[in-house]
């Protein structure tokens, strides 16, 4: 628990997270109306378990593992995508991704969304959080191998997707490949 309870009002823990928990909310989920869903769910929880905040300089990381807790439990009621169904052909991919970083963000975004729930964490806990391979298995109570795969086959997938065989990314809103968080 946290000694300075009092100190952290949660007008202003929204006021101060309310953009990069809907930005992370959004590339979870894909969509406007989820992720305002999803913001919404994460400060409702988040003003109920206030009391188990154990450390407040940590604020930001607990918001996000509500988050994603949120996500996953949302994506119980949808039936799940099988890794095996991605149909990612690992020789079509290609070895030298051309120097040019930067890539669309509807077709980033649509990339991300026909990643399973559980890639597309991963990947995005590793891009947007910036964490180790080892941060996100003990986030997500995971051996650190299955951390690696997971993450290894949503970057195939996204090279796919959006390299393809021209090696290129696609036109229109640019955004910088490194960043998935805006």
């Amino acid at each position: 628990m946290v000694d300075d309870q009092a100190k952290i009002d949660l007008a202003q823990l929204v006021a101060e997270h309310h953009q990069a928990v809907y930005r992370y909310a959004y590339r979870l989920s894909g969509s406007v109306p989820d992720a305002e869903d999803l913001t919404q769910q994460v400060f409702l929880t988040a003003q109920q378990k206030l009391g188990q905040l154990r450390h407040a300089e940590r604020v930001r990381q607990w918001l996000f593992a509500i988050l994603r807790n949120c996500f996953f439990k949302s994506c119980q009621k949808k039936r799940p995508v099988l890794a095996g169904d991605l149909s990612l052909n690992v020789e079509a991919i290609p070895a030298n991704v051309p120097p040019a970083d930067w890539i669309d963000q509807q077709q980033l975004q649509q990339a991300l969304d026909e990643l399973p729930p559980a890639y597309r964490v991963v990947l995005i806990m590793f891009y947007f959080e910036q964490c180790s391979y080892r941060e996100i298995a003990r986030e997500l109570d995971l051996p650190i191998g299955t951390v690696m795969s997971r993450l290894a086959r949503a970057k195939g997938h996204l090279r796919l997707r959006l390299f393809g065989s021209k090696g290129e990314a696609g036109a229109g809103q640019p955004s910088r490949v490194g960043s998935l968080g805006g």
